[in-house]
């Protein structure tokens, strides 16, 4: 039987590139690399958006950017689900964003993982889908001034993600996996992947993955 999984995450999921300011093509995602690791018998959903937040709005944003009011939604959407990876937290660091602290990001997806237990899963006879939270890669310094200004004070608490996301992780009964621990960011803008770091992510989930879904 087919499994699915979905990746909620922001413009690291999305597949933003920094250097032509699009998207990386399809196969250099980290998505569809995890795809192709685990072959046919797995369904990989890329659910990315640029500027996504934990569970903090933006208003200054041309659509809804908060990912705790959008995930009942998509749940729904892509039910039933045998694993949701949750890579947010790095635009909770913006300035004006959330809390702006890496402490603020934990308390969203807290939010997140809460919304996916008591999720009103319509399929009885599946059973709720296992939560893999990814602490995202470390900001960078960079030269380009809108986004050191984007992110001005941010480098540190992005450092403190991993330490903060493994203990709730931990105190929630999810899976953990740290994507600094295979993917930097470019200085192009100091927080999105290049292509070469957005595979290596998804070359570094796929034992993790396989490892939940039993495969």
């Amino acid at each position: 039987m087919t499994k699915t999984v979905l990746c909620y995450g922001d413009s690291l999921t999305w597949g933003y590139d920094a250097e032509n300011l699009g998207r990386h093509a399809f196969d250099d995602r980290w998505p569809s690399v995890l795809q192709k690791a685990l072959g046919s018998e797995v369904n990989v959903i890329a659910e990315g958006l640029n500027g996504r937040t934990t569970a903090y709005d933006d208003h200054l944003a041309d659509c809804d950017r908060n990912g705790a009011t959008l995930l009942p939604t998509i749940l729904h959407s892509h039910a039933p689900l045998d694993l949701v990876i949750i890579m947010l937290g790095t635009n909770d660091l913006k300035r004006g964003i959330g809390a702006g602290s890496a402490v603020g990001a934990v308390k969203g997806v807290e939010r997140l993982v809460s919304l996916i237990r008591h999720h009103a899963w319509s399929f009885e006879d599946h059973d709720e889908p296992e939560i893999l939270i990814v602490s995202p890669p470390h900001i960078c310094e960079t030269a380009n001034d809108m986004f050191a200004a984007m992110y001005a004070g941010a480098i540190e608490q992005s450092k403190m993600m991993g330490s903060l996301y493994r203990d709730l992780a931990d105190d929630k009964g999810c899976a953990f996996f740290d994507a600094a621990s295979v993917a930097v960011t470019t200085p192009l803008d100091g927080v999105h992947l290049d292509a070469e770091n957005t595979r290596a992510l998804g070359r570094g989930l796929e034992p993790v993955v396989r490892m939940l879904l039993g495969i």
